[in-house]
C-alpha cells in the first residue's frame, strides 16, 4: 500500500455515465491511488455539487484535501504527457497497414497467391476505398482543407465534396474488377489533378500544409506521401484496363 488516496466526484446517472469521470478514476488507480469514488447520480446532485464547490464541470478530483480539478487538470498534476497536435504520419501508416492486411485476406480467400500483382491491385483499391471513407466522415471539413491546395477545387468548389465519392467509388469498382471503363478514367482524372496540385503547392510554391487525404482533421503533412498516393492511383488507372482487356 502506498498510502496515496484521492477523492473523486463524477456524474453517473441512468442516462449518462461521464467518460472523463471513468478516465479520471482509471488514471488515479494507474498511478497507485486509492480512489474514494463518489457518484453524482442525478442532475440535481451534479448542480448542487457545482454550486457548493464553485466549479462549472465534473468530474472533480481532490488530493490531500486540495481540489485538483477536471481530467485535464489531473493529467497535469500527475505529470502525464499529453499528445501534442503536431504533424504525424501515424494515421497514414495505420491506414495503409490495414489496407495491406485486407489485401492479403482477400487474396487468401480467393486462392490468389499472396505475393502477386493481384494482391497489389487489391491493396491499392482497398486503400482508395479507406481514404475515401476517411474523407466522408466529415466531408465539409475535408472540402474546406482541400481548398488550400487543390487546383480544381479552387476553381469549382463542389469538386471538394465530389472527390471522396469518386475516390471510394473507383476503388470499389477496381476491387470488384467491374466497370473498369468507368473506374479507370475517374481514378486517372482525380489522381492527375491531385498530383499536379500537390507538386505545385509543395515543390514549387514551397508551402507547408496539412494533407486532406486523411480527412478534414488531418495532421499529416502535405508532401511526398501525398504525391506518391496520387501517382499510384494514376498507375492503377492505367494498369487495370490494360490487364482487364488483355493488352498486357
Amino acid at each position: 500500500m502506498t498510502g496515496k488516496t484521492a477523492t473523486l466526484y463524477r456524474m453517473e446517472t441512468p442516462e449518462h455515465k461521464c467518460p472523463y469521470g471513468l478516465k479520471s478514476r482509471h488514471l488515479l488507480r494507474s498511478k497507485g491511488y486509492t480512489v474514494e469514488d463518489n457518484l453524482l447520480t442525478s442532475r440535481e446532485a451534479v448542480d448542487a455539487f457545482k454550486a457548493e464547490h464553485g466549479v462549472k464541470t465534473t468530474p472533480q478530483t481532490f488530493i490531500d484535501g486540495k481540489r485538483i480539478g477536471g481530467y485535464e487538470a489531473l493529467e497535469t498534476h500527475l505529470g502525464v504527457a499529453k499528445a501534442k497536435k503536431e504533424t504525424t504520419y501515424t494515421p497514414v501508416i495505420a491506414l495503409f497497414s490495414v489496407s495491406a492486411l485486407l489485401a492479403f485476406a482477400v487474396a487468401w480467400q480467393s486462392d490468389t497467391p499472396i505475393v502477386s500483382l493481384h494482391t497489389v491491385e487489391y491493396f491499392i483499391a482497398i486503400a482508395m476505398v479507406l481514404l475515401g471513407l476517411q474523407k466522408l466522415t466529415n466531408i465539409e471539413a475535408f472540402a474546406t482543407m482541400f481548398l488550400n491546395y487543390d487546383l480544381l477545387a479552387r476553381r469549382w468548389v463542389p469538386y471538394g465534396r465530389i472527390y471522396p465519392f469518386a475516390e471510394a467509388g473507383a476503388g470499389l469498382l477496381m476491387l470488384a474488377g467491374s466497370l473498369i471503363w468507368l473506374a479507370s478514367p475517374v481514378a486517372l482524372f482525380i489522381g492527375t489533378i491531385g498530383a499536379v496540385s500537390v507538386f505545385r503547392a509543395v515543390y514549387i510554391e514551397r508551402r507547408k500544409l496539412k494533407c486532406a487525404c486523411m480527412g478534414g482533421e488531418s495532421r499529416v503533412p502535405l508532401g511526398f506521401i501525398s504525391l506518391t498516393e496520387n501517382l499510384i492511383m494514376i498507375a492503377m488507372a492505367i494498369w487495370m484496363p490494360l490487364r482487364m482487356y488483355g493488352v498486357i
